[in-house]
């Protein structure tokens, strides 16, 4: 008798221990299982924030140089029309060419004002600001209002100016595309001078 309640006691743990073992090998696998669906799903949105991160800065560089090409073509062609309102020779294509170039310039500048960093932005709206202030004062010379300091002469240096201020915004953006700055052996180049009054006609801006 007390044989076999040892048996059935000893069939009994066995059962156990093999229903047991079961048990916990199932629960084991389980949890590598879930590690592993865990660093896979980590390395999976890790891959998708680099992605993320390159589609980004691609964007933010392709209207950088929106920007850049915008603002240089407005400036030029405000710089022609001061020169041509100097010359007396202003003819409704060339207000056309700058107004033109004005659309562009406001189009160009408002996209790149939703991608731009916040150091970038505050460029742009400085710039925004001063390319607006020297049209209005370009302007109020052709309508005979001038400001005291809009002579033809003052806003040559209000041009200066502009250039100067857009060698800081782009400073900005390499800065912000991780293209480091002008002390990285880049070559500078000056602002376009508008050329002083010559007899005989205008004349091609010059790089200074």
């Amino acid at each position: 008798m007390g044989s076999a309640l040892i048996g059935l006691a000893a069939a009994v743990v066995g059962v156990t221990g093999t229903l047991i073992a079961s048990v916990l090998s199932q629960r084991l696998l389980a949890r590598v299982q879930a590690e592993q669906f865990d660093r896979q799903q980590l390395s999976a949105e890790a891959q998708w924030r680099r992605e993320q991160q390159v589609a980004e800065l691609s964007r933010r560089r392709d209207g950088y140089m929106q920007v850049n090409a915008s603002f240089r073509r407005y400036r030029t062609h405000l710089m022609d029309f001061l020169w041509t309102l100097q010359k007396g020779a202003v003819t409704p294509e060339a207000r056309e060419r700058v107004e033109e170039a004005r659309r562009d310039h406001h189009a160009t500048f408002a996209q790149a004002q939703l991608i731009a960093s916040t150091a970038v932005l505050a460029e742009l709206d400085g710039m925004t600001a001063a390319l607006s202030e020297v049209y209005r004062r370009v302007m109020s010379l052709e309508e005979g209002t001038p400001d005291p300091d809009g002579s033809f002469e003052g806003l040559r240096s209000d041009f200066d100016h502009l250039w100067e201020q857009w060698e800081g915004m782009r400073a900005t953006m390499r800065a912000d595309l991780g293209a480091g700055n002008d002390h990285d052996g880049e070559q500078r180049t000056g602002p376009v001078q508008l050329p002083s009054p010559r007899p005989g006609g205008p004349e091609t801006p010059r790089a200074a």
